[in-house]
This record gives structure tokens, C-alpha cells and sequence, in this order.
């Protein structure tokens, strides 16, 4: 690893900052124009939200599971394990149900967007594209970032109804909870902040996954190696700007619904 100076360190950065918000308005910008690669987009929509359906249903099912057995475990000494239902709900569908899900879909599919366009950009397939009179950014980037936005939305959804019946499996099965209780509880727990706060989060994650393992896959240099450590930087990039952002959008939704 070689050292640089702080100037150049900053300059660097300064750089990347400003390749990534000109690479982010392009693929905005591409979502309201012509030509709209449809295929492309149906393409993506299958790889991200099919293929990460059985990852999100796993992790959403037994986060439930283990948040209602610690739940319950602890309401039991206040005499309030029918209280049980409405933790699993809110903590599913504010928190854990979309940054559980960006988490799971970064991991998965950011490296994959990295790895993928990294690829073709080490083996010059984007500058022949160029060359053909394509826009890359068009063909490659904006239909991943269509296709995560749309699709996160959904994968969280999923996520938080598996979490809530994960809930329910522990709560009923080992708990011994009345099922008809359990779930009225959760479904008065949430009010319209909460469900409105749960499904914003996934929108900032998707720009963010979309966004940034296209960028790396778009700035890859160094042959497999470059396109490695592309992979490796977008996974670990996304995840702390989602857990970030996560907090940012927290923090706005307590102001704007006081909850």
C-alpha cells in the first residue's frame, strides 16, 4: 500500500466525491429520458429482487424469531409478555426490516454490480461501448438503480412480514400466546409514521447500493486485482452509508411524526 500526502489524500477524495455525484445525476437523470433500455431493466429486476428473495425471507423470518424470544424473555419479569407482538412489529417495520434488508441486498448485489461492470471495464468493453455511440451509464447504471429502487421496496415489505410471522411462530409455539392477541397487538403497535418511516429507508438504500457499486465498478483499474478490490470497497462503502443514512432518516422522521 503506498502512502500519500495529506493534500493528495484530500484532493483524492475531493475527486471521487465529485465523480460519484456526476455518475449518481447521470443515472437520474437517465430514469427520465430516452432511450430506456427495458430489457436491461427486467434483467436486473429478476438478478436483485427474485434472486435475494430467499436471503431477505431467512433473515427477516429469524430476526423475528430471535427479537420475540428476547422480547418476551424480558417482558416476563414486568408481567407484560402480551406486549410481545407490538416490539416485533415496530422494531421490524421502523428498523430492522429495511436496514436488515439494504444490508443483505448491499452484500449481494453491490459487489455484484461492482464486479460485473469492473469487469467489462478492465476488458475495455465500456470504452467499445462508447465507441459504438452507447452511453454506459444509460445502458449499465440506470437500470440497476430503476431496478434496486423498485425492487428494495418490495424485499422490505417481504422482510417485515416474515419478521412479524417469525414473531408470531416463537411467540404462539413457545411463549404460548394467544395468536389472535399477538397479532391485533402488532397491527394497533403501528400508526402511519412508523409504516411511512419503514418505507422511505429502503429508497436511500437502493440509491445508495445502486450508486455506489456502479461507481466502483465504473472506476476499476488494475486488472482482476482492481476489480477485487472494487467489490470489496462497494460492499463495505454501501453498508456504512446505509447504517448512516439510516440514521439521518431516523432522525428526520422522529421530527416530522414526533415517534
Amino acid at each position: 500500500m503506498s502512502f500519500v500526502s495529506p493534500e493528495d489524500f484530500a484532493k483524492q477524495k475531493i475527486a471521487a466525491i465529485q465523480e460519484y455525484s456526476i455518475l449518481s445525476w447521470q443515472a437520474i437523470a437517465g430514469l427520465f429520458s430516452r432511450p430506456r433500455y427495458w430489457s436491461e431493466i427486467y434483467s436486473q429486476m429478476d438478478s436483485i429482487g427474485v434472486g435475494s428473495m430467499p436471503i431477505i425471507v431467512l433473515t427477516g423470518f429469524f430476526t423475528g424469531c430471535v427479537l420475540a424470544l428476547q422480547s418476551a424473555t424480558s417482558l416476563q419479569e414486568f408481567g407484560s409478555v402480551s406486549l410481545t407482538g407490538n416490539l416485533v412489529a415496530l422494531s421490524m417495520v421502523k428498523e430492522l426490516g429495511p436496514v436488515l434488508t439494504g444490508l443483505m441486498v448491499s452484500g449481494r448485489n453491490a459487489s455484484g454490480m461492482a464486479s460485473e461492470i469492473g469487469s467489462m471495464r478492465v476488458t475495455e468493453q465500456i470504452d467499445a461501448m462508447r465507441a459504438l455511440g452507447t452511453d454506459p451509464v444509460r445502458k449499465l447504471v440506470t437500470p440497476r438503480l430503476y431496478a434496486t429502487i423498485f425492487m428494495l421496496f418490495f424485499l422490505t415489505i417481504l422482510s417485515d412480514a416474515f419478521g412479524i410471522a417469525g414473531g408470531a411462530l416463537v411467540s404462539i409455539a413457545i411463549m404460548g400466546l394467544n395468536p389472535s392477541s399477538y397479532f391485533n397487538n402488532s397491527y394497533r403497535a403501528l400508526q402511519y409514521g412508523d409504516v411511512v418511516q419503514g418505507l422511505v429507508k429502503p429508497l436511500f438504500s437502493a440509491f445508495i447500493i445502486a450508486t455506489v457499486g456502479c461507481y466502483f465498478g465504473m472506476t476499476t483499474k488494475g486488472g482482476t486485482q482492481g476489480v477485487g478490490r472494487s467489490t470489496t470497497q462497494a460492499v463495505v462503502v454501501s453498508s456504512v452509508f446505509i447504517i448512516i443514512v439510516d440514521l439521518l432518516v431516523t432522525r428526520g422522521m422522529i421530527g416530522i411524526f414526533g415517534r
